[in-house]
């Protein structure tokens, strides 16, 4: 899991509006002024809203209305958007990838708490709030001791009672001088009141203009399609930047024609070839050869010669012997005639088989003149089959209605009376709101805010009242003497009953899980003035330091506050190793010694590298050891 963005608008510690983005690892988070940022409670009110409203307390002062936005990825790998209106409803929605567009998930509170922890894998409020954030306010020191002290005199701390610090406020050394602080403290108050009315100002048209924004903003996404649409437009084929003749639409339809048409030509062509064939024997044969030309050769000359020789008187009979010569010459001359035809078929068979391969190549060549284009058009698409030709081509003509109609969308969103209305006004709430910036640099560079003034002008003032009055007794104990300081309570069973359930352990695994790496934090952080830690099987702590056992209620309290944070950041690493989730810290650093701050900044970078990290702190330091910055 992980945070991505988080956008505000008149939330209480941050700009008047803004978005920011978180990246990985280790962050700072600067707030606008030295007054903390409560970003862990904003965390808290955006992903466990119980729907009462009590997330109204981070509206900023002055404004009617704030709102607080978070985008986070849960363990699921989908993204999700929770939008809350502060001290009213939210809704959750989740980013669909194929779309790239919110879909409403839910606007239930409760339904919402329920999807968050079973489908995007974030625990309870209790453990997130106790593991996953570091506030003040958690610190043990920072908690009331087992005996409650005595309440102070209202009437003792001035007009202010409700205004005076939780911690002790000592009696004034030098009333003057704290009387005068009072009156300067007073007079910054004034000041501070009326730059608190300009800031009213101020934030309220900052509200109007991120208003006019977002309504502005709202053409980017039908701007953005349309100029992709356009592009796909333009990239689309056509006949013509494919070099392919115009008809060609036409042509892959009549293509199956022409195929058939070539088939049944082909097969006529073969038909023809065939029964010329028959007609036409494969050779003739010499007629040398023909043993009848030669045999009517031989009679005719014999019954010549038996003509002539016998017949050589004048009433001689066997002279018309001579006239059976001509059947025999008739019959070779017939044979001779045969062969002569038979010549002339075989020489005409010639012919034709030229006449029919060149009627062969004459169908071919008409068929590839229709056929090429198409496989021209097949391959310059990259398509498998011809039907898939005629909506490539067409998707030019899709894809310009596809424009068109955007375009349309577009001018109805712009001709809408809010979106004129915002693109006009928003330069005039511009210049107001630069004026009220002059004014409020005239004021001074630097105003403190009106609660702090009012919480030290109580301090001051109830000091003096302490100075004047007389001090009260001293509470003693049962021997008459002084009654010692109570211990602070021991935050571990607590804290491991929490770390033994994103465990799902008992309470004895988790203590041997954690106590090396507690162990080496602790040393480290306290200088080895701690040697080691152990706990019960309630889950009691104990500090080992120079060979004693001590309860870590009773060690000083900012050594208890440095064993509470070995503790959270070792709960932290070991169950990044399971589910990773953001640790959230508020500025808890600030009593700690400055010589340990590079430390303690290394430590969180470890963690970066297993989990995000997100710090809320005005200190540099922290800033120049992170992994990066957001000025919130």
């Amino acid at each position: 899991m992980q945070f991505v963005e988080v956008a505000v608008q008149n939330v209480r510690g941050f700009t008047p509006a803004g978005r920011f983005s978180l990246k990985s690892g280790y962050l700072v988070l600067k707030p606008p002024s030295a007054e903390a940022s409560p970003f862990a409670g904003v965390l808290l009110a955006l992903l466990f809203a119980d729907g009462r409203g009590g997330d109204a307390s981070f509206i900023a002062p002055g404004a009617k209305s704030g709102k607080a936005a978070l985008t986070f990825q849960g363990v699921d790998g989908a993204t999700y958007r929770v939008l809350r209106e502060l001290g009213g409803s939210g809704t959750l929605h989740r980013l669909n990838k194929a779309t790239q567009q919110p879909e409403l998930v839910s606007s239930d509170a409760s339904e919402m708490n329920q999807f968050m922890r079973g489908q995007v894998g974030l625990p309870p409020r209790t453990t997130f709030e106790q593991l996953y954030c570091l506030q003040v306010g958690q610190l043990p020191s920072r908690r009331p001791r087992k005996a409650a002290a005595k309440a102070v005199d209202p009437k003792a701390s001035g007009k202010f009672p409700s205004l005076a610090s939780a911690s002790t406020v000592a009696p004034s050394d030098d009333i003057a001088a704290s009387e005068a602080k009072a009156r300067a403290l007073e007079a910054e108050l004034i000041s501070a009141r009326e730059v608190d009315g300009l800031q009213f100002k101020v934030d309220g048209l900052s509200s109007q203009i991120f208003d006019a924004d977002q309504r502005l903003k709202g053409t980017e996404g039908l701007k953005v399609a349309i100029h992709d649409a356009e592009n796909a437009w333009r990239a689309a084929p056509t006949p013509q930047t494919l070099g392919l003749p115009q008809d060609i639409l036409n042509r892959v339809q009549r293509y199956s024609k022409v195929v058939a048409k070539r088939d049944d030509a082909l097969v006529r062509l073969g038909a023809d070839r065939d029964a010329d064939a028959a007609d036409v024997p494969d050779s003739v044969e010499p007629l040398t050869e023909d043993r009848g030309f030669w045999v009517g050769i031989a009679v005719g000359v014999l019954f010549l010669g038996l003509g002539l020789g016998l017949g050589l008187g004048i009433d001689s009979t066997f002279r018309y012997l001579a006239l059976l010569d001509i059947p025999a010459f008739g019959f070779s001359a017939f044979v001779a005639l045969r062969y002569v035809d038979e010549l002339q078929k075989s020489s005409q068979r010639g012919s034709k088989e030229g006449r029919f391969d060149a009627r062969e190549k004459k169908i071919h060549e008409e068929f590839e003149a229709e056929a090429a284009p198409v496989r021209m058009a097949q391959k310059a698409l990259g398509v498998e089959s011809l039907d898939e030709i005629p909506a490539a081509l067409e998707r030019k003509e899709l894809l310009a209605a596809r424009v068109v109609e955007l375009k349309d969308q577009l001018a109805a969103v712009e001709a809408d009376p809010e979106f004129v209305a915002a693109s006009t006004q928003r330069q005039a709430l511009k210049d107001q709101l630069e004026a009220l910036n002059a004014e409020l640099i005239q004021k001074g560079s630097y105003v403190r805010d009106i609660r702090e003034v009012e919480r030290e002008l109580g301090r001051v003032k109830e000091s003096i009242a302490l100075a004047k009055a007389p001090p009260p007794p001293a509470a003693a104990g049962p021997d008459g003497a002084p009654a010692p300081a109570e211990p602070l309570e021991d935050p571990s069973p607590a804290l491991l009953a929490q770390a033994a359930d994103i465990f799902t352990t008992d309470v004895l695994s988790v203590q041997a899980m954690l106590k090396d790496r507690c162990v080496q934090y602790l040393t480290a952080l306290t200088d080895r003035r701690y040697q080691g830690v152990e706990w019960d099987k309630e889950g009691r702590a104990f500090a080992l330091a120079g060979g004693r056992r001590v309860p870590v209620g009773e060690i000083p309290p900012k050594d208890l506050d440095l064993y509470y944070l070995a503790l959270r950041m070792t709960v932290v690493e070991k169950g990044s190793a399971r589910v990773k989730r953001p640790f959230v810290l508020e500025d808890v650093f600030a009593g700690v010694e400055e010589v340990k701050l590079p430390l303690i900044a290394r430590m969180l970078k470890h963690l970066g590298t297993l989990t995000q990290v997100l710090h809320v702190t005005p200190h540099p330091g922290f800033a120049q050891m992170s992994d990066g910055t957001v000025n919130v």
